[in-house]
């Protein structure tokens, strides 16, 4: 099975309900870069009338780990990932449709190969920056991934 955009909104439709309600999508995926989108509605809303961090924060985290997942999948080997620490910034109030762009995928290529030659966990970090409709930064995130090879 390959992973892409339909199959990981499926995917969230079913493991993780709270991203698919509050309106997560995967809309592009490829090796290189995953992008998502979340509209601000009520339902995914803070008291400021803005989008929830957390929300941010899955949507953000969704395109770094769909992106980890695709390039394990490939490997063909038995790996498993698991998001060590993660930090971010606010800059604007997240409102309307926010789109979020993780262009790490060719770092991740690295890392699963030192994996599975050195047998060793390796962590990498990957960046998610998310933006409005007319192109104004929103938000910034940054997930420290672990790879580790299943025995």
């Amino acid at each position: 099975m390959t992973v892409s955009p339909s199959k990981l909104n499926m995917f969230l439709m079913f493991k993780l309900p709270a991203a698919y309600f509050t309106g997560v999508r995967t809309k592009i995926l490829d090796s290189e870069h995953c992008v998502v989108t979340v509209k601000h509605r009520w339902i995914n809303q803070n008291p400021f009338k803005s989008m929830f961090w957390a929300v941010q924060g899955m949507a953000a985290e969704l395109t770094t780990g769909a992106l980890v997942m695709q390039k394990i999948k490939s490997s063909g080997q038995n790996i498993s990932m698991l998001v060590a620490s993660n930090n971010a910034s606010f800059t604007k109030k997240a409102t309307g449709i926010i789109t979020f762009v993780c262009q790490d995928g060719l770092k991740i290529d690295e890392a699963i190969k030192r994996t599975i030659e050195t047998g060793e966990g390796q962590t990498i970090w990957m960046h998610a920056i998310g933006t409005n409709t007319d192109n104004v930064k929103v938000s910034e995130f940054n997930f420290e991934w672990t790879l580790k090879l299943k025995q």
